[in-house]
């Protein structure tokens, strides 16, 4: 015997024997059946009503399986495809879930008869071609011959379908899972690449900049706009604040938003604060305001005594100091062009000492510094500072903690897309065609979502892809076949067979729970 390795063990390659390393992977296929994904892809996206190959479903549901699988280029539909039990276990699945009809239909489909459980690479990059629109591109062009540099383009039908069936996803959840308050966290993120035709953002690099909005009680994307690297991160920010008021299901009867800085636009804090939207009324809001010039000068005029140590809770309910302290600041920005009258916005001051002390001739200049900075007090001690603005009337330190948590969650659902899903390699030099790439993995982060409120136990909310990956998805078994079912046996030890069943049968639930 030829030792392979160092150490006495042998690898050998075996074909069409059953085995997966994906067997917990058919419970969120399961899922997303019950939910209606599948239905809701058909019914709105229609890129390929034409009745040829691979339905919209498939294409779209294998782009979903492969984020949750761990997967982040195309070519790792392969992967999928070499998994045999997992194959054997989706083309079982999906003509279980047809009626006699649609399957002659789906025989139809293919001329030279169906051998693959997911679609191959090529024809996964024709089919992500499909949701990219020269005419946009024509368009950007004459917008920067107009000297119009942040450039938008309009999606096309398939790209709105997309839109469309994350609409449907909020529906069910809020169905099954109502809730009557919807904050809205709206905050953009870079996705770096090395594509010829993506743009430079504001930190150097070529990227694009996806501009998002998250529902923090169902924990789910309402909204993503994909977009251009040198797109600033506040841009147009109102509309998409509207797109995604939209997107919100019956029975969502009040709304607040939280945003950074990018969210400083009048424009966006009078269409909240004056109640323009007809379903919501007013929309509570908090944002980080710009430390302007002025600003500074009003916080430079409070009191020591007007100054407030900041609190915080920690998980016992014990109270202790932070080393932050914020004030009521009256400022009114030259900026607020409101009519006559109309209250004005309330300002929060936090200040924070700066931890290293400055000797006297080497001072810092705040360009260097990643943050604003000012002197304040009788000594004029050099505090960090920052602003928040509000028509909220609540107590300022529960506002400062409420404000903050949107770096919580809606700032790690950033790092869950680009780390954890596919959302941070980019397939193609096509815009719509990363446009809709990015599209399917926020459509697999609600899917994830979606199964950690309604069929995990609560006590997996908390835990990150990875964990659920080495403990569900990634499990070792065998296909088999046996009394005309399709039994799948399970590695992984008694656990991990419970935690099946449990989701299994939440799944269940879901499917028999009456339709209101």
């Amino acid at each position: 015997m030829v030792n392979q390795g160092v150490l006495p063990f042998k690898y050998q390659s075996t074909e069409k024997d059953g085995l997966t390393a994906l067997a917990g992977l058919p419970t969120f296929f399961e899922l997303a059946c019950v939910l209606g994904l599948a239905d809701s892809l058909e019914q709105h996206i229609r890129v390929r009503a034409d009745g040829q190959g691979w339905t919209d479903a498939e294409m779209v549901g294998s782009l979903i399986l492969l984020n949750l699988a761990g997967g982040d280029h195309v070519e790792d539909l392969n992967r999928l495809e070499g998994d045999d039990g997992l194959c054997q276990v989706m083309l079982h699945l999906r003509g279980r879930r047809m009626t006699r009809k649609e399957r002659r239909e789906s025989k139809r489909r293919w001329r030279k008869g169906r051998e693959r459980a997911f679609p191959s690479t090529s024809a996964m990059h024709r089919y992500l071609r499909e949701f990219h629109d020269e005419g946009e591109e024509e368009r950007r062009a004459e917008a920067w011959a107009n000297g119009l540099r942040a450039f938008i383009p309009e999606p096309n039908e398939y790209l709105r379908g997309l839109v469309a069936v994350n609409r449907d996803n909020l529906a069910v959840v809020q169905r099954h899972r109502p809730v009557s308050t919807a904050t809205l966290d709206q905050d953009a993120t870079l996705s770096f690449c090395n594509k010829r035709e993506a743009l430079c953002c504001y930190k150097g690099p070529k990227a694009y900049q996806p501009f998002n909005t998250w529902w923090a009680e169902q924990q789910l994307m309402v909204h993503t706009e994909f977009r251009d690297g040198n797109v600033p991160a506040g841009y147009e920010q109102l509309r998409c604040l509207k797109e995604a008021l939209q997107q919100l299901p019956e029975g969502v009867d009040k709304v607040y938003l939280r945003s950074d800085t990018a969210g400083y636009q009048h424009d966006l804090m009078r269409y909240c604060d004056e109640g323009q939207n007809k379903r919501f009324g007013v929309i509570e809001f908090a944002i980080s305001s710009d430390v302007t010039v002025e600003f500074k000068q009003a916080v430079a005029q409070l009191t020591e005594e007007e100054w407030n140590r900041l609190y915080q809770t920690d998980e016992n309910g014990d109270r202790f100091a932070t080393p932050q302290e914020w004030a009521e600041v009256v400022f009114v920005s030259g900026c607020d062009k409101r009519e006559k009258g109309a209250r004005p916005y309330r300002y929060i001051a936090i200040r924070e000492p700066m931890s290293n002390p400055e000797l006297p001739g080497l001072e810092t200049n705040e360009a260097e510094l990643p943050f604003p900075t000012a002197n304040l007090g009788p000594k004029r001690k050099r505090y960090k500072l920052h602003g928040i603005v509000t028509n909220r009337t609540i107590d300022g330190e529960a506002l400062i903690w409420w404000h903050r948590e949107r770096c919580g969650k809606s700032e790690e659902v950033h790092s869950i897309l680009k780390s954890d899903l596919a959302a941070g390699v980019m397939p193609s030099g096509y815009f719509g065609a990363n446009a809709a790439w990015w599209w399917c993995s926020v459509l697999s982060c609600n899917l994830l979502m979606m199964m950690k409120l309604l069929a995990l136990p609560p006590e997996w909310r908390p835990r990150r892809l990875k964990a659920i990956r080495l403990h569900i998805i990634a499990l070792p078994g065998r296909v088999v076949r046996h009394a005309r079912q399709l039994v799948i046996k399970l590695g992984g030890g008694p656990k991990a067979y419970s935690l099946l069943i449990f989701m299994r049968n939440a799944i269940l639930a879901l499917a028999r729970a009456p339709n209101t």
